[in-house]
């Protein structure tokens, strides 16, 4: 059996923590997602955030911008990783999703969960 995916979740100030939390709530699925924040740091020491946090991988990296010192800290540092995939916009819904099928093959995982995310947006 495969390593199942680690997720990690980059947002701006406490963001990320509070996703991360509320997805652990919601599931009853602990230590699958790691929350990080680019609070206090420059892009060098957001960089070394995202890559610790990944580590050797394999890991679906939620962002929560498709711009911004988040994303580009992330894809400057995972740009030579080939065991990583970046997913933005990120949402409960899709962490929610994604600490459920952790199972499944990276590009598989993260495109599930960038699915699951955009159908929880609605205008009731």
């Amino acid at each position: 059996m495969s390593e199942e995916l680690r997720g990690v979740v980059v947002c701006h100030g406490r963001l990320a923590s509070a996703l991360v939390e509320a997805a652990e709530q919601i599931s009853g699925v602990n230590g699958a997602l790691q929350a990080v924040s680019n609070t206090g740091c420059d892009r060098g020491t957001l960089e070394e955030r995202v890559s610790d946090a990944v580590g050797a991988g394999p890991a679906v990296v939620f962002v929560d911008l498709s711009s911004g010192s988040c994303l580009f800290a992330v894809l400057n540092r995972l740009r030579s990783v080939g065991n990583a995939k970046v997913v933005t916009g990120v949402n409960l819904a899709m962490l929610v999703d994604f600490v459920f099928h952790r199972a499944l093959p990276l590009d598989e995982a993260a495109a599930r969960a960038a699915v699951a995310g955009g159908k929880a947006i609605r205008v009731p």
